[in-house]
């Protein structure tokens, strides 16, 4: 878990991570934050071992971590959080000691993670797509009722 500690105390990843807080400040819904990056990781890490697909744990909480860096620019400029997201962990990764091969498959996860399409996908795009959205507590949130998730979409039980 070196390399993750080391995207953790990254003065880029800080930065981002200070934007995002910025940005949703007045958010009422689902933040995009630590403790969310770090719900998607461990939810992904289950999902790993529950399903046998023998993901290095650096590549799931890599790929956690860093899918939504980018979520200020969204708010600033309208860029799709999963673009800039893309488009700002490749130094980070290459800091922490990410090989270029692994920083594609984690950069390829980010860009993917909110494609309907990888949701079966039996690698890292499609467990980053499922476990970010088993992440969300709906079945407690107080604002539920006004957000714009669909209700087929909204975690109605707790599964992780």
């Amino acid at each position: 878990m070196d390399r993750i500690n080391q995207i953790l105390n990254h003065d880029l990843y800080k930065s981002y991570m200070e934007q995002n807080e910025q940005a949703e400040a007045d958010r009422r819904f689902c933040r995009h934050n630590v403790g969310h990056l770090l719900d998607v990781a461990r939810i992904g890490m289950l999902l790993n071992l529950e399903e046998g697909y023998g993901l290095p744990k650096d590549l799931v909480y890599g790929a956690a971590l860093l899918h939504d860096i980018g979520r200020f620019r969204q708010y600033e400029d309208g860029t799709p959080h999963e673009t800039a997201s893309a488009v700002l962990a490749p130094q980070i990764l290459q800091d922490c000691g990410f090989e270029d091969k692994e920083a594609a498959v984690i950069i390829e996860a980010i860009r993917n993670h909110r494609n309907a399409l990888v949701r079966e996908d039996r690698d890292l795009n499609g467990l980053l797509y499922r476990a970010d959205k088993a992440s969300r507590a709906c079945y407690v949130c107080r604002v539920a009722q006004e957000c714009n998730w669909s209700g087929r979409k909204k975690n109605q039980d707790l599964i992780y």
